[in-house]
């Protein structure tokens, strides 16, 4: 199900464009947000998404995007307005919530960063949930 005014998008989204999947957001992971990771490596995975608001809307001042849910502590986030589109930001930009400015109908690029470790067992979590939050206003 989509949000009237505002979406996440994966699949490798174009900044300043309008594509991308929707990432779900009623819970039933219909097209999350996903990493495969090897826990017994502890290894982390980047993923590039694409914030955007519907046509006719924009974000009055900035969002912050944080993970949230039991294992949130295992994600970062990361939004850096000089790096390229295509490459993620240094390891250093990401962290527990990221601040973006000027969303509006078009595509800004942001990352997500899982990581696993050595002590966890194999699973498929869906504790995580990724939370856009700002004010909605119309264009």
């Amino acid at each position: 199900m989509a949000n009237k005014y505002i979406n996440i998008y994966a699949g490798n989204p174009t900044s300043g464009g309008t594509d991308g999947t929707q990432v779900s957001t009623d819970g039933a992971n219909t097209s999350p947000i996903a990493a495969t990771l090897d826990a017994s490596k502890a290894e982390s995975a980047k993923i590039k998404c694409a914030i955007r608001c519907e046509t006719g809307y924009h974000v009055v001042g900035d969002v912050t995007i944080a993970p949230t849910g039991t294992n949130a502590a295992k994600w970062a986030v990361a939004y850096d307005s000089t790096a390229t589109a295509d490459t993620s930001p240094d390891d250093g930009k990401f962290g527990a919530s990221a601040t973006i400015p000027n969303v509006a109908a078009a595509n800004v690029i942001f990352w997500v960063k899982a990581t696993s470790s050595a002590d966890e067992d194999p699973a498929n979590d869906t504790t995580v949930k990724i939370q856009a939050q700002g004010k909605i206003g119309k264009a």
